[in-house]
């Protein structure tokens, strides 16, 4: 998920409650306050295309990945065992007529508290593009269609209103879904999510009576209330300078956020003015992250290594309160 890279490297870039020990020597350690301890806790296999691209946490300890390139939903053990959960179709062209990227991917993932698993898959083609839905022990169905032309990238679920909220990198746009599926809206074709070069419109999470979304090519992270009537409000930028932003996370500190920066192998420390330092770096295990969450105190960073082309992996940091 990168800026002005080669057709090759940026198609590359988007295939964007594990304890266990690091593998090998580390390299010297980067973390900045307020993190500390950061280690490498789980390497998944290049060679299978598990690029995690997005994560979703599991009341048991457990977390939900989707692997982007594999086209693969997978649930991770606590005690750190990947196990397959659902491999999607390929499409008839083998994804070359995806937007931006020639080539399938799975990307954001949502739990909802009956355990069922909400994912988007982008491929191009009318037949499979859209929201996905994946109940316990079920098999992949998708709910709603999304545009073939498009690129669904970020996904929020409002539990309260039974909404789910997509963003689409290529359109600049975001989508309303209900839960139980149907034709979706445009809630939001502001400007501020349109794509300036790849992707546009990338990470996105509901905080504080209002939708967040990050925008790629623009280096921003955006803040879109949500009216009364569930109409969305006008756009307001809360951060700019943020090179290569994907996934993010609230701190739960009011609006902190921590950002993974896809191209420099970074996270970012985002401040509620704005202002942002780097906390995480490549020295700590990052390789080119895609997303962040939070379980407690302790941060999650899935790194699917799309143009440093090894390791990509789950890194663990503890957030001092």
């Amino acid at each position: 998920m990168f800026k002005k890279l080669s057709k090759t490297a940026a198609a590359a870039a988007v295939l964007s409650a594990i304890v266990l020990p690091a593998i090998g020597p580390a390299p010297a350690s980067a973390v900045s306050a307020p993190l500390s301890n950061a280690r490498t806790a789980l390497h998944f296999d290049l060679a299978k295309d598990q690029t995690p691209e997005n994560i979703a946490l599991g009341p048991d300890g457990s977390a939900y990945v989707t692997f982007a390139k594999a086209r693969q939903v997978a649930r991770i053990s606590p005690g750190g065992t990947v196990r397959t959960l659902a491999t999607l179709p390929l499409p008839a062209d083998g994804g070359l007529h995806t937007p931006g990227l020639n080539f399938p991917l799975t990307s954001g993932i949502v739990r909802a508290h009956d355990g069922t698993l909400y994912f988007l898959y982008a491929t191009g083609t009318a037949d499979l593009t859209g929201v996905w839905r994946l109940r316990p022990g079920g098999t992949p169905q998708r709910i709603a269609a999304l545009p073939p032309a498009g690129l669904p990238n970020g996904l929020a679920l409002d539990p309260r209103t039974g909404t789910l909220y997509v963003t689409d990198s290529v359109l600049g746009t975001i989508w309303s879904v209900p839960v139980a599926g149907g034709t979706p809206t445009a809630w939001s074709t502001a400007p501020e999510l349109a794509a300036t070069g790849f992707l546009g419109a990338n990470g996105l999470k509901i905080h504080d009576g209002a939708l967040w979304a990050t925008n790629l090519d623009q280096g921003t992270v955006l803040r879109i209330p949500i009216g009364r009537d569930g109409r969305g409000g006008p756009v307001r930028t809360r951060a700019t300078g943020l090179t290569g932003i994907d996934d993010f996370a609230f701190t739960g500190r009011g609006d902190q956020i921590l950002a993974a920066l896809n191209g420099p192998s970074e996270v970012a420390l985002i401040q509620p003015d704005g202002s942002h330092s780097t906390v995480l770096t490549g020295a700590d295990g990052l390789q080119n992250p895609t997303s962040v969450t939070l379980r407690g105190n302790t941060v999650y960073v899935g790194s699917a290594a799309y143009v440093t082309g090894k390791d990509p992996n789950l890194v663990l940091a503890q957030l001092n309160r």
